[in-house]
């Protein structure tokens, strides 16, 4: 009973530096034991996989909800806009990515542009699965704020608002470059071509060609050519002396105008501040030329 009264006493016994020594060594080694299993814990939560993305209809976006279009029309609009290998295709909200890798099978270049990381991350899954990687390729990004400078075909799947926004970029693109949407418009411009697939929802493709910017007074030697643009409509005068002649049938397919004016009519390429091309007065062909 003596030797265990002493062992039992042994701790009381020590002197108390040593005994705060084995305290705070007793704490360090249970904070030591709590670090190991917390690190144990999240090691294990973090090799967890996580369940693959798979978007759902009407899912919510930044600007508009998710809603697939038809492959029929995405086919349609990437006709409609004449598509070839030589395009470089810039898809605004391109969801899991169908119109982009549609493109890219045509030869084209074609980037994405889309808010949701999900989506981008399942485009390219979608993009390598269809051996179109090369080609397609996709960003997180807000299309308000993405350079379409170098796009020669613009698709779209967004709200009429959203076009309209989006209207005075698209307007100062290099003229010629295509715009197809898929059932929403541009305001008052009038679509170029509009084509209608016969279904129920999200049938409708249309398609918009940037026209020149035309408007203004320019010389020629048939006297000055008054211009006043809306889109691709041209309407005016050409005013020889003291006569003015009314511009009719005047048009503008990208940098291509035409017009008829004193009973001629006038062909010509715009570029820049100078028009060039060709008129036909009374049968006889001829060349003319306006700058400003």
């Amino acid at each position: 009973m003596h030797v265990e009264r002493s062992i039992g006493n042994l701790h009381s016994l020590l002197p108390k530096h040593l005994e705060k020594k084995m305290t705070a060594r007793r704490s360090a080694i249970r904070c030591f034991s709590i670090l190991i299993s917390s690190a144990v814990a999240v090691y294990a939560f973090a090799q967890t996989p996580k369940p693959e993305f798979k978007p759902e209809v009407g899912q919510s976006g930044k600007d508009v909800v998710w809603v697939p279009s038809p492959q029929e029309l995405v086919d349609k609009m990437l006709d409609m806009a004449g598509v070839t290998l030589k395009d470089y295709v810039i898809d605004l909200g391109s969801g899991d990515g169908r119109t982009v890798i549609t493109a890219a099978k045509r030869g084209a270049r074609a980037l994405g542009v889309e808010f949701n990381p999900d989506m981008v991350a399942l485009s390219r899954r979608n993009a390598a699965a269809a051996g179109a990687g090369d080609k397609a390729t996709f960003v997180e990004a807000d299309i308000f704020r993405t350079d379409l400078s170098q796009a020669t075909v613009i698709t779209l799947f967004l709200l009429t608002e959203l076009n309209l926004r989006l209207r005075p970029t698209i307007l100062s693109l290099k003229p010629g470059t295509r715009i197809v949407s898929n059932t929403f418009r541009m305001g008052e411009w009038e679509p170029d071509q509009t084509a209608e697939l016969g279904c129920d929802t999200y049938c409708t493709a249309y398609m918009w060609i940037v026209p020149a910017r035309v408007d203004g007074r320019w010389k020629t030697a048939q006297g000055e050519l008054t211009l006043k643009q809306e889109f691709q409509k041209v309407s005016g005068t050409l005013t020889s002396g003291n006569v003015a002649a009314p511009i009719s049938k005047g048009s503008l397919r990208g940098d291509q105008i035409r017009f008829t004016a004193a009973g001629a009519e006038y062909r010509g390429r715009v570029n820049g501040e100078t028009i060039e091309g060709t008129l036909k007065s009374a049968g006889n062909p001829g060349s003319w030329k306006a700058t400003r």
